[in-house]
């Protein structure tokens, strides 16, 4: 069971929320809070064990970009999947910027929401394909949002194709049957484009392919 605390300003959504949460085998809310000092309180606090937090990044108070850092700052490494009704692209990048490892609109599907979970818990990043989609198009022509230094080499053709595959959101066996390639081949070509961007997962990967105009 993995553990999670929810973080949102408005009682009815925190209770929709849980209540939607509540409905699956695999993770279960142990603790909500209605801000991010209120969360900061219960995690210093270490009365709960906590393995996620889903948190809303605009509240009052303390949003929740701020209470990430604020986070960081405390060294509590605990995985914060930030929620929101907005799919600005700032805000997308402040909140990796500042550390999150997941970004869901509040609209998804229990499923996609669990899935998330799920994959952050796993060590992963996840952002969801339609705020990849809208991120992308928002970017276009915007420099300086994050470093952009040169590749050691360049990208082949088809790492190109594989990347623009990434940033829609396709998994591995999804890139594999769209490129008639095995899976393995594949996670060896996303590992190589990691290693020439620079970077440590695929989320960053997508966002330095944006600044760098490759995608």
């Amino acid at each position: 069971m993995i553990n999670i605390l929810l973080v949102d300003d408005q009682t009815l959504v925190r209770q929709g929320i849980n209540s939607l949460l509540g409905l699956s085998d695999s993770v279960e809310v142990v603790a909500q809070a209605n801000d991010g000092l209120h969360a900061i309180e219960i995690l210093i606090k270490k009365e709960i064990k906590i393995d996620i937090i889903l948190m809303d990044i605009r509240m009052p108070n303390l949003d929740g970009i701020q209470t990430l850092i604020k986070l960081n700052e405390l060294g509590i490494e605990i995985p914060v999947i930030m929620l929101t009704t907005f799919d600005d692209h700032q805000s997308v990048i402040n909140a990796i910027k500042a550390g999150a490892k997941g970004y869901l609109l509040k609209d998804v599907s229990l499923e996609t929401l669990v899935e998330a979970v799920e994959t952050v818990h796993a060590g992963k990043t996840l952002i969801q394909p339609a705020i990849t989609e809208r991120l992308i198009q928002g970017l276009q022509g915007i420099k300086g949002e994050f470093e952009a230094s040169e590749m050691p080499e360049p990208l082949s053709n088809r790492e190109i194709e594989i990347l623009r595959l990434m940033a829609a959101g396709c998994s591995n066996r999804e890139m594999a049957q769209s490129l008639f390639k095995s899976e393995g081949t594949i996670k060896n070509q996303v590992s190589s484009i990691l290693a020439k961007l620079g970077v440590r997962d695929r989320t960053r990967a997508v966002l330095k392919s944006i600044e760098l105009g490759l995608i």
